[in-house]
């Protein structure tokens, strides 16, 4: 019962407030620059890492980030820069 009204309240508070929907849903949020940098919020923990690949969790799945050279520039509690050459983002549902 409490998911349920959950869920009808959310859409109400985005479109009555003009909440970002992403922090209402608990969405990642992904800002990529060109293919050098990638910048996530919003995500749930660091899966695998390693200099050719970045799996973050989320509320939804997964995102996993491919490409070479990478280095973890900055990593707080629910955010993370990676820079790198970025070849792929994408999301695994989970």
């Amino acid at each position: 019962m409490l998911k349920r009204l959950n869920q009808r309240i959310r859409p109400w508070l985005i479109r009555y407030f003009a909440l970002p929907s992403d922090v209402i849903l608990e969405l990642p949020r992904i800002t990529i620059i060109g293919q050098l940098h990638v910048y996530i919020e919003n995500h749930q923990g660091m899966e695998a890492y390693s200099d050719t690949e970045l799996t973050l969790r989320t509320k939804q799945g997964f995102i996993r980030i491919t490409g070479s050279d990478f280095v973890l520039k900055m990593m707080v509690s629910e955010e993370i820069l990676l820079e790198g050459t970025i070849k792929e983002v994408s999301f695994i549902a989970g």
